[in-house]
């Protein structure tokens, strides 16, 4: 359960902006469950526990990388007294697609020096590699726009006075999402909406209408006061040749310069000033210009159409394998425009966390937060490399998360015992379980990637009772109820007790006791050694990995093979399945050594770390090198702790033992 429910904003909104009917004197926007929404915003933001998972340097900006929703972040916020200078979030577009990353098995550390020998490369397109799905964007308009306004007031509640806030959407939701910031932020504090066209070229033609080539980012400000520096944009060549058309040489060196109108308001004294500058141009009819000189001129400030940055493409070196990754240079123009050095940044949704990472490169502070493991995971290599210094925390909402709420949900029928498919119930039901006294029995089971339904509260208490159970077959005795988070269990049972009229039993479950035993860990055989390592003056502590087991992976690969086969087998084409040596090092993609504590409560420290990449080149503690793994890892002092995690993402700690 959450430690307490904290307020959102002390002025909560009366009603939220339904969308149904627009007239003259009012608008109206509705739209299904908005009354629920509005009880949830009353009654506050979950607050769980805050476990701090690992820190990286001394972070005395106390940078933050959470691993939650976007709701509890805020809430952490809100009660530390935290404020934000400057949003940035790029949140689901509501596009209804699933969004997987691709995953790729790495080089055989056994093999890999053989293969740099005789100097063969494996092609990219060439390698290994299958596809994890990453999370879900499938949401109807309604459900969608409900979430947005909760996470968007969350927001609001610890964005400071002078802060701004930029939304990244496309067609699919932006101008019902415009709206829903009117009615949020105020029509007044609407700053721009910022047209972005991701490539020179879409490469797309529409079938009855032009390819769609940009995306929407809205801006709005918290209040009339904000922080905004203009960013000028370098002249084009044509630009140029067309205006800066006049030379002359000062000092021996050509200046070239462009003849601007001097104001109405100069003064006869700015004007001397001008002309004993050498600054004064008179044309051919003896009118006085300003010369205005190429190196002096700052650009031409940016306006609301942007094109001339383009998504990260397979060849860009900031390219970290995220389905939804944004370029860099988008997120430094956000925030040189509305953030100064030491100000906070923060992403609540934050993917490939190019917004923590060009926060650091640029001076300012930052937190990250992300529901999804890999974006905990891509999102802390990442910044490592970028030498910044941060926490990386977790909520702790009561539900271990196997490794994302898409892969939970896509499991769950087969976590749950006896849980099968029932074509008889309606999709409120996720299928329904068989025992000998009670029969086919109902279950349902909450929606992992819709926050608002992990509460098991009187109110989805009763739309369970008066809209899901009535429908039921006759000969149902009993349904199974399953909950991640409840209200009060005795007030549910109480309000079970007297609303439940439909004569069919209830049973509540925890669904945590389904999850929490979900994960299964890793297995690693290992050596460590203090060694004099060839070519070098002083002894190391190093960890040999002998062989490295992961079944999940090998599952993957499996079914992978299994379905990759039957598609050649249909098209007639042949198929090379991936296969994997009987040590298993090709699955290993991250490992790292903690020197500082043996201490299975304390944060990670990671004193040595080898992240090994899809060609199988090793980037050591944050450095990218040309070496291949060689199946080791060093470090000066004793280690303690190893950490592994494999190309899946799962992450596997082991006490040492010499």
């Amino acid at each position: 359960m959450a430690v307490k429910y904290i307020p959102y904003y002390p002025n909560t909104l009366e009603g939220q902006a339904l969308l149904d009917n627009f007239v003259r004197t009012q608008r109206i926007l509705r739209y299904r469950d908005n009354d629920k929404v509005v009880k949830r915003v009353l009654r506050g933001m979950p607050l769980y526990e805050m476990e701090k998972k690992e820190s990286v340097g001394d972070n005395l900006g106390h940078n933050m990388v959470i691993r939650g929703e976007c709701l509890s972040a805020c809430a952490y916020l809100k009660d530390q007294d935290i404020k934000v200078d400057l949003v940035y979030i790029d949140p689901p577009f509501a596009s209804g697609a699933d969004y997987a990353k691709k995953v790729y098995v790495r080089r055989n550390p056994k093999v890999a020096e053989a293969i740099k020998q005789t100097e063969t490369e494996v092609d990219s397109d060439e390698l290994r590699n299958f596809e994890e799905k990453m999370y879900g964007d499938i949401w109807d308009k309604e459900r969608y726009l409900n979430w947005m306004y909760e996470n968007l007031m969350a927001i609001k509640s610890v964005m400071s006075d002078t802060a701004s806030i930029y939304v990244h959407l496309d067609w699919h939701i932006v101008h019902y999402v415009k709206v829903l910031m009117d009615e949020i932020f105020g029509e007044s504090c609407f700053l721009n909406d910022i047209i972005w066209k991701r490539q020179t070229s879409s490469g797309f033609k529409g079938k009855n209408s032009p390819g769609k080539n940009h995306d929407n980012i809205l801006y709005y400000s918290k209040s009339e006061n904000f922080t905004y520096n203009t960013i000028y944009l370098p002249y084009s060549e044509d630009y140029v040749k067309q205006r800066f058309s006049h030379k002359e040489v000062v000092n021996g060196k050509e200046r070239y310069f462009k003849d601007a109108f001097l104001g109405t308001a100069t003064t006869q004294e700015t004007i001397e000033k001008l002309k004993a500058e050498g600054r004064i141009y008179y044309t051919n009819t003896g009118a006085m210009r300003l010369k205005v000189y190429i190196d002096d001129a700052p650009g031409i400030p940016l306006d609301d159409v942007w094109t001339d940055i383009n998504a990260v493409n397979s060849q860009a070196e900031e390219l970290v394998e995220y389905a939804t990754q944004k370029p860099e240079a988008l997120l430094e123009r956000i925030i040189k425009a509305s953030s100064d050095k030491n100000m906070l940044v923060a992403d609540f949704f934050g993917g490939s966390g190019v917004t923590a990472t060009v926060a650091s490169k640029l001076g300012r502070r930052f937190i990250h937060c992300d529901v999804g493991v890999n974006s905990i995971e891509t999102t802390r290599d990442r910044l490592v490399k970028a030498k910044a210094q941060f926490d990386v925390l977790e909520i702790k909402d009561g539900v271990s998360l196997y490794r994302n709420p898409v892969q939970t949900m896509d499991k769950l029928k087969s976590l749950i015992p006896g849980l099968q498919d029932d074509d008889q119930l309606d999709r409120s039901w996720a299928g329904s379980i068989t025992d000998s006294h009670n029969g086919r029995m109902p279950v349902y089971v909450p929606n992992l990637m819709d926050s608002s339904t992990r509460l098991l509260d009187t109110a989805q208490m009763n739309r369970i009772i008066r809209e899901a159970m009535p429908d039921l077959p006759d000969e149902t005795k009993k349904v199974v109820v399953y909950y991640i988070d409840i209200a009060d269990r005795e007030e549910i049972a109480q309000f079970i007790h007297e609303q439940n009229d439909t004569g069919i039993e209830i049973e509540l479950r925890d669904l945590k006791n389904v999850l929490d035993n979900v994960v299964l860990e890793d297995t690693c055989d290992y050596t460590l050694a203090y060694v004099q390592p060839q070519g070098q003056m002083f002894k190391v502590w190093q960890v040999t990995i002998n062989s490295f087991c992961s079944d999940r992976v090998l599952n993957k690969i499996k079914e992978y093979n299994l379905k990759s086969q039957e598609q050649a087998t249909k098209s007639s084409k042949s198929f090379k399945a991936i296969s994997i040596s009987d040590e298993g090092l090709e699955t290993i993609e991250w490992l790292s050594l903690d020197c500082t504590s043996d201490d299975p409560k304390a944060p990670w420290h990671s004193d040595t770390e080898i992240l090994i990449d899809k060609l199988g080149y090793v980037r050591q503690n944050g450095v990218d090198t040309q070496h291949f793994w060689d199946g080791t890892i060093s470090s000066e002092e004793k280690p303690l702790r190893m950490k592994i995690r494999n190309i899946c993402g799962d992450e596997t700690i082991f006490t040492i033992q010499q």
